[in-house]
């Protein structure tokens, strides 16, 4: 729900979810219901909130599968909402002043209570908690280069390899796994690997992102 001078299209990621049917149908639906891009924006939040608990209590709660198949849902729906409210606030028209800040803030939340969350869920796998307090850490940190950019007067870069839907992609996958471990009886390690892979990815992110404002600042 980006404001400004700049275009929509520089503020946005593109998504392919963002053209189907589907998507369009739930966004014409909730804008005829007077539902706020900032609400929905708040209600993804919430889903956030939910996912990273739920996590964090997978070593103590029976039955474990369940909760992390819940989890992995609650993420699914956190990026559900992510897309809804800027759809909301640029394809319905229903921009609001306070868009910038709700459109960027709730989706930092978002990341830390989920990483942090997934980090104590490994609580006692090796270096489990410092896994998710650093993959929450480098969100962070792409996200700030990446509004930096744009803060310099040039193009918001939403580059990968661990943008934020990829971050949560990667944590829903290694949920679902996780489960499958449960239900195996298997050794758990796939939220282990799914933090290191995130803190990898993001750190790479972060030096993509700052090459490419480097490299315009150069021009």
């Amino acid at each position: 729900m980006p404001t400004g001078t700049q275009s929509d299209v520089t503020y946005r990621r593109s998504l392919a979810t963002r053209d189907a049917a589907w998507s369009m149908a739930i966004a014409r639906s909730l804008a005829r219901r007077d539902v706020t891009p900032n609400a929905v924006s708040m209600l993804g939040v919430a889903f956030a909130i939910f996912a990273g608990a739920a996590l964090a209590i997978t070593p103590v709660v029976v039955p474990r599968a369940a909760t992390l198949l819940i989890a992995a849902a609650c993420v699914q729906l956190r990026l559900l909402c992510n897309l809804l409210d800027g759809m909301l606030a640029v394809e319905e028209g229903l921009k609001t002043p306070t868009g910038d800040l709700f459109n960027d803030l709730p989706d930092r939340i978002a990341d830390v209570v989920i990483l942090v969350g997934v980090g104590y869920g490994v609580r006692d796998e090796p270096f489990g908690v410092a896994l998710g307090w650093s993959a929450a850490v480098v969100a962070l940190f792409t996200a700030y280069v990446r509004v930096l950019g744009g803060s310099l007067g040039l193009t918001q870069h939403f580059v990968g390899p661990m943008a934020k839907q990829h971050r949560m992609f990667t944590i829903t996958l290694a949920a679902i796994i996780a489960a499958g471990e449960t239900l195996l009886s298997l050794q758990a390690r796939a939220m282990v690997w799914g933090l290191a892979v995130i803190t990898v990815g993001s750190l790479l992110t972060i030096v993509r992102r700052t090459s490419r404002i480097a490299a315009e600042l150069g021009r």
